[in-house]
């Protein structure tokens, strides 16, 4: 991603995905040994449309803002986002920003 910044306030994250009628989620998934590990995802509805909650796939179930982003501090990640894609965002590890 070039033209990209990250994000660890939670105003600013929660401020760039809701302007793109976005949703926060949350994915339990087991690894190979059984254990249950959280997968935060964002999922992003139409233009002018809300997010489709119903629509969601691969177990990712909507959460409040307050469970994402605690999650986001436990795991300690940050939302690194392209100025060139409006809904291009990634998670990363906040220990390893320069």
């Amino acid at each position: 991603m070039s033209d990209d910044h990250t994000m660890t306030r939670h105003r600013d994250i929660q401020n760039w995905v809701t302007d793109r009628q976005g949703i926060p989620a949350i994915a339990r998934v087991r690894n190979r040994f059984g254990e249950v590990h959280t997968r935060l995802q964002l999922k992003f509805g139409k233009a002018n449309a809300k997010p489709d909650l119903t629509g969601l796939d691969d177990g990712i179930s909507p959460c409040s803002w307050t469970a994402w982003l605690a999650e986001l501090d436990r795991q300690q990640l940050a939302l690194k986002v392209s100025d060139r894609e409006a809904e291009a965002f990634e998670l990363v590890d906040r220990n390893r920003l320069s």
